[in-house]
């Protein structure tokens, strides 16, 4: 496990311990964690990509060791890094498929379900995305289909249901 991972594993089993669950407030709180994360990488000039995956492999395996809801906090992570990313001025389309594509491999790696943690981070994703304003949203949507090492069915229904929520 990398220092990230690591790093972002044991601050989601604080939080989670903390609220209790990964609803409300504890989505809140792990979005934090994933933006801290990105953040920091972004201050100290380290591969975004690298820190995507290990921040979604951290809140993964960190949700999992306390028995929280790891969907739930697949997305609140990916919301925290695609908002971080924005806020850092990076690229949002890049970070949404780093993201989705992180919770598809961290999820498999602890035996979740990986189309609920793609459509899950997909949501997040977006949520970030249309809060931030602009063109993001656009940029991540046109990102995560364009993605070739993603599920497109997977992806299209993600967002549809991103959609209907609007």
């Amino acid at each position: 496990m990398d220092a990230v991972t690591g790093s972002v594993k044991d601050q989601v089993v604080n939080v989670l311990k903390g609220t209790g669950e990964v609803a409300g407030t504890g989505v809140e709180s792990v979005a934090s964690v994933a933006s801290g994360a990105i953040k920091g990488a972004a201050q100290v000039g380290s591969a975004l990509t690298d820190t995507i995956t290990g921040t979604m492999s951290g809140v993964v395996k960190g949700a999992g060791q306390v028995g929280g809801d790891i969907i739930g906090a697949v997305r609140g992570a990916a919301e925290g890094i695609v908002k971080a990313t924005a806020d850092t001025g990076g690229d949002v389309g890049s970070a949404a498929v780093d993201a989705v594509s992180g919770a598809i491999k961290a999820a498999g790696d602890v035996g979740a379900d990986t189309a609920e943690a793609a459509k899950s981070a997909v949501g997040g994703a977006m949520e970030a995305a249309t809060s931030v304003g602009g063109d993001a949203a656009d940029k991540v949507r046109d990102a995560l289909l364009s993605a070739a090492a993603l599920p497109r069915d997977v992806v299209e229904s993600a967002l549809k249901g991103s959609d209907d929520k609007k």
